[in-house]
């Protein structure tokens, strides 16, 4: 597509370019999107390692699943609301009211004295997370230069993958050094200087266009998962199966789940585009993300319980035992992520990594009080390898195949079912959990009667009894966990089946160098704004091209202008278009530099016949000055045509849309020249 975009109608809001900050206030603000990226991906799973502590104190093992779930489910629920919410509001303020709801739930969690306060606070904090995730995400677009925006979503996404699974241990150390309660309250200083710093160093940046928000899909889809979840985690332990309670709440949520596909065909901005299921790729990718979420999380949540009641190791050994998952899992994730980049095949590791996580997950079935600890740490290990060896492509295969136009909305479909994954494996884990383990505790008491409940429930008193009084309360434990991970095995096994069906098609050159970021395996809830992600498949582009891309663009189109007379007329070009005019003043003060340094390159462009420039320093481009301007606009699009396959659609109101979206993306290019030559000899 070499076309040049239309004029913006006056109905129709000119492209506007991110602010320019200096580079103390960028590091500023990416550290503050760090704090809240960081907060919010470690207590998804901060709380594992405690939750045997939170059990001996409050009671409620039967709900121990939900205190992972509630967060989970409101995480998703705020992922797709605060998008829209950041464009209608400004992500600076949405992002500040992100961090006031989470550590809501963080001190009202902290404070519970019962499991059901504790659960409502993490679902406030859930809340929260799901906003502070999104915000961080898009806020890199709002401050990031574009040559550089490339490298820091990459490290969010990867500082978001290794927070997720450091969580466990950072909880265990709280526990046994202070009480759980500190995995909550150690965010609220943490999110007050978020916020300070947020105040001080994000400028407010608020989208040109009213965003619409899907209400009716929002409202059925966390109905109608919540009610799948509550059947799951009620059937068969609180009330029968076949109960009324339990068969409305499956009819109810089939009906709402039903209700939100009906939805999403009619939405103007659906959550989820059904026609995105069309494409082979996007749905075998969201099963197998489902399903990675579905293992992840659920087995992060039930070995560190495994290892403080079977092994009798404190809360934050529990967590350092679960390291060898997350070698394995960064192991083979950076190296599939290698070799996916260098051959441009990704259709392999899915199939090798759910096979290897059924076989993780059936050695772990084997454990038991008599297995050791290099044993142990062996079968984490596979299970991390093969978790590793799936989820890093499935993002970089979806990006690889939808339109450009979708990219966002797919790339946030697979997160989403990811998370949802999470969340129904962490309430199947912690069914299966309660169910087997209420009969195999009976049984325990029968070979030891006298023992108190209290006692068991503890991992610390358990491991104080006697030796034969405490063996059949932990291979009760054992079995328990057991059993768990032996039925999650057919839910891998289908991964594996489903895997064979993925579509292996040639890598764009913007997927091939999103296969080196680990953040794309982890892939952080993120924006489903489609310029966003466009910016961001032209940065990922932009990280391989070797010397100044101003240069490589002046050759090929043969323009006569140098490096920095281009520059110049940007700055003529883009100031007028976007602000109106062109003044000399307001470029160098953008730039940090007198006027007077610029004047002399600016009467040289002027002298050449491409602009002019008055007494009073405004500037303005001459015709010749505009068709340079036009042939240099034309050899950048046909650059990224050239290396972004399936960038022009026959929709010509998409067409228009990725127009737009190219002057946005013109825009900062030309604008962030200056980087690499105002201080060159012009």
């Amino acid at each position: 597509m070499t076309t040049a975009a239309a004029e913006p109608t006056p109905s129709e809001p000119s492209p506007a370019v991110p602010p320019a900050l200096s580079r103390r206030r960028t590091n500023a603000v990416f550290v503050t999107i760090v704090l809240g990226l960081m907060l919010a991906a470690l207590d998804q799973l901060i709380i594992s390692t405690a939750l045997p502590t939170i059990v001996a104190e409050l009671g409620g093992a039967g709900h121990m699943a939900w205190v992972v779930t509630a967060y989970l489910l409101t995480e998703t629920v705020s992922t797709i609301l605060v998008g829209r919410f950041g464009d209608l509001f400004g992500r600076k303020v949405v992002f500040q009211i992100s961090a006031v709801v989470f550590v809501l739930g963080s001190v009202v969690a902290g404070a519970a004295n019962s499991m059901a306060v504790l659960i409502t606070g993490r679902a406030i904090q859930g809340a929260g997370a799901g906003g502070l995730m999104v915000t961080a995400m898009a806020l890199i677009a709002d401050v990031i230069p574009l040559r550089q925006r490339g490298k820091y979503q990459g490290a969010l996404g990867a500082i978001f993958g290794i927070t997720t699974v450091a969580g466990p241990t950072l909880g265990g150390f709280l526990t046994d050094q202070a009480t759980w309660r500190w995995c909550f309250y150690v965010n609220i200083p943490i999110a007050a200087v978020m916020v300070v710093m947020a105040a001080r160093t994000i400028p407010a940046v608020r989208s040109a266009v009213q965003p619409v928000i899907d209400y009716a899909g929002i409202v059925f889809v966390a109905i109608g998962a919540s009610a799948l979840v509550l059947a799951i985690e009620w059937g068969g332990r609180v009330y029968p199966w076949n109960s009324a309670i339990v068969i409305a709440l499956l009819a109810g949520s089939t009906a709402l789940l039903t209700a939100f596909v009906f939805a999403e065909l009619r939405a103007r901005e659906p959550v989820i585009p059904m026609d995105l299921f069309r494409d082979p790729v996007f749905t075998v990718c969201s099963v197998l993300s489902f399903i990675v979420g579905f293992a992840l999380l659920g087995a992060l949540t039930y070995l560190p319980t495994y290892l403080q009641y079977v092994d009798g190791i404190t809360a934050t050994a529990s967590g350092v035992r679960t390291l060898p998952l997350v070698v394995g899992l960064l192991a083979t994730a950076l190296l599939s992520g290698e070799v996916v980049s260098r051959t441009g095949r990704y259709r392999i590791f899915p199939i090798l990594g759910t096979g290897t996580t059924a076989l993780g997950l059936l050695l772990m079935a084997t454990m038991d009080a008599t297995t050791g600890a290099w044993l142990e740490t062996l079968y984490m290990f596979v299970l991390g390898l093969g978790i590793g060896l799936t989820m890093q492509v499935l993002t970089i295969a979806v990006q690889n195949t939808v339109p450009y136009h979708e990219l966002g909305a797919a790339t946030s479909g697979v997160t989403f079912f990811r998370t949802l994954g999470a969340a129904f494996g962490t309430a199947v884990f912690g069914s299966l959990y309660s169910s087997r383990l209420e009969p195999n505790l009976a049984r325990a008491h029968a070979e030891a009667p006298g023992v108190p409940d209290a006692v068991v429930q503890s991992p610390e008193g358990l491991h104080r009894l006697p030796a034969d009084q405490a063996a059949p309360f932990i291979n009760a434990y054992a079995e328990t966990v057991n059993d768990v991970f032996l039925w999650v095995v057919p839910v891998a096994l289908t991964g594996f089946l489903v895997s064979w069906f993925l579509k292996e098609v040639p890598l764009r050159d913007s997927a091939r160098a999103g296969a080196l970021d680990i953040g794309e395996g982890f892939a952080a809830p993120d924006t489903r704004d489609d310029e966003l992600q466009l910016a961001r498949a032209v940065a990922g582009v932009m990280r391989k091209v070797e010397g100044p891309l101003t240069v490589q663009l002046l050759t090929e189109c043969g323009s006569p202008l140098s490096a920095g007379e281009a520059w110049a007329l940007g700055q003529i070009h883009w100031r007028a278009r976007v602000k109106g005019e062109a003044d000399l003043d307001a470029v160098a003060s953008a730039h940090r530099i007198p006027a007077e340094v610029l004047e002399p390159a600016f009467r040289r462009v002027a002298a050449a016949g491409y602009a002019e420039l008055d007494g009073g320093h405004r500037l303005r481009l001459t015709a010749a000055g505009e068709a340079e301007i036009e042939r240099l606009t034309t050899a950048w699009r046909h650059w990224l045509d050239e290396r972004l396959e399936d960038w022009d659609v026959r929709d010509p109101a998409d067409r228009a849309r990725l127009d737009r979206a190219l002057d946005h993306l013109a825009a900062e290019l030309l604008e962030e020249a200056e980087a690499q030559y105002v201080r060159t000899p012009m």
